[in-house]
């Protein structure tokens, strides 16, 4: 169901996107359903005819091709003035974004911090999410305004660590689909069907990011670390031996959480 324009979303003129894959056709969705006025989502090598209707451009490319989506953004026919976002949370693109600035174009991050999977579900996902942005001031502006139409909230990227901040943005979003893989593969070792170990740990992980939704982490955590049961996590670690990288991060994981419960499990041995 299509929402009204959020107030002011339409106040700074159209978007065009640059990027057809995932990240790029889900925004333009969750925009278009939002009410503003995307005119156009090029594909690499495709038309930049739309972008002189645009004054708002979002480069959403993959992170190692944001130099060259930006240099060839720069000699676009952009209309005087325009606002030039790119979504990527991991990239410094000032370097490369000096061409634009020159010109008299503002330069910002638009990063989403919410897996962008399935375009067809992008509104839903995006609305209450956050959104890093960084920047020249009248670009920060307006992903501000591009970040409230989606229902969205923003969060400043600390332009000195931007690669810390971006390391917590995978940790929190890519870990855990690793760490369901493992914990389904290890399950089924066990004996576990595969559809039964597959349903269950992921009943389990949200579960899991209900209760951390109501606390803090160290509240939220159970276990045998959260209850001092040494034992127990002395006979998973001879369990897991099979698989030696699997183990290695059982334990790595296990001194982080005794860490977050202030080390009440000592080390067997």
């Amino acid at each position: 169901m299509s929402r009204p324009p959020a107030a002011g979303a339409r106040g700074w003129g159209a978007v065009f996107i640059v990027g057809q894959g995932r990240a790029g056709r889900s925004l333009a969705r969750a925009w278009r359903s939002a009410g503003v006025d995307v005119v156009g989502v090029r594909r690499r090598g495709g038309s930049w005819r739309a972008v002189s209707r645009a004054s708002v451009v979002v480069v959403a490319v993959r992170d190692r091709e944001l130099p060259a989506a930006l240099a060839e953004l720069a000699a676009a026919p952009l209309p005087r003035r325009s606002v030039v976002l790119h979504t990527s949370g991991a990239v410094d693109a000032t370097a490369a974004a000096a061409p634009l600035r020159a010109a008299g174009h503002a330069v910002g991050t638009f990063h989403p911090l919410v897996p962008l999977a399935d375009p067809t579900q992008a509104a839903d996902r995006l609305r209450g999410a956050w959104v890093g942005i960084e920047g020249d001031p009248r670009a920060t502006r307006v992903a501000r305004t591009l970040a409230r139409a989606l229902g969205a909230h923003v969060l400043p990227i600390p332009h000195a660590a931007r690669a810390a901040y971006h390391a917590a943005a995978v940790i929190a979003s890519n870990f855990p689909v690793v760490l369901a893989a493992v914990a389904q593969d290890v399950m089924q070792r066990s004996g576990v069907p595969r559809t039964m170990a597959r349903r269950a740990v992921h009943e389990l992980q949200r579960a899991t990011i209900e209760n951390l939704a109501g606390a803090e982490p160290a509240r939220a955590l159970t276990g045998p670390v959260a209850r001092g049961d040494a034992a127990v996590v002395a006979d998973h670690e001879a369990a897991l031996a099979v698989d030696p990288l699997v183990a290695d991060a059982y334990r790595v994981l296990s001194r982080l959480a005794q860490r977050l419960v202030g080390g009440r499990v000592k080390r067997a041995g």
